[in-house]
C-alpha cells in the first residue's frame, strides 16, 4: 500500500467519522468569510434551539481545515470534493446526518426558504 493511498485511507476514516458522529459538521477555514456567515448562522440557530429546547447541546462541529495538527487540511478538502463528486470544492462544507448539504450560499438558502429547519 502506498502511503499516499493509506493516507487517503485514514483521510477519509477521520471525515467519515465526523459525519458520523455529529448531528451537523462544518468543514471550514478560519479566515473564510463564507465559513464566517455559516458559522453565524447556526450559531444563532444554535442559541434559538436551546432557548426552544431547553438545552445545551452543541449539535455543530466546526473543522477549521486550517488549524488541524493531526491532519492535512488540503487532503480533507480534495477528499470532500471527491467524495460529493466535485461539489464540494470550497469551504464550508456543511453536512447533516452524514449528507452533504452544501456551502454557505446552500446552507443561507436553505434557512430563508425554511428547509434548513428540516434538515436539523
Amino acid at each position: 500500500v502506498s502511503s499516499s493511498s493509506s493516507l487517503k485511507t485514514v483521510v477519509r476514516e477521520f471525515i467519515d467519522n465526523q459525519i458520523s458522529q455529529h448531528k451537523i459538521v462544518v468543514f471550514s477555514k478560519s479566515y473564510c468569510p463564507y465559513c464566517a456567515s455559516t458559522k453565524a448562522l447556526f450559531q444563532k440557530l444554535s442559541e434559538l434551539s436551546s432557548q426552544i429546547l431547553d438545552d445545551d447541546i452543541d449539535i455543530v462541529v466546526y473543522i477549521e481545515l486550517d488549524k488541524l495538527t493531526d491532519y492535512d487540511g488540503s487532503e480533507i478538502q480534495t477528499t470532500l470534493a471527491e467524495m460529493t463528486d466535485g461539489q464540494s470544492t470550497t469551504v464550508p462544507s456543511v453536512w447533516t446526518d452524514g449528507t452533504f448539504v452544501g456551502g454557505n450560499s446552500d446552507v443561507q438558502a436553505a434557512y430563508q426558504s425554511g428547509q434548513l429547519f428540516d434538515l436539523l
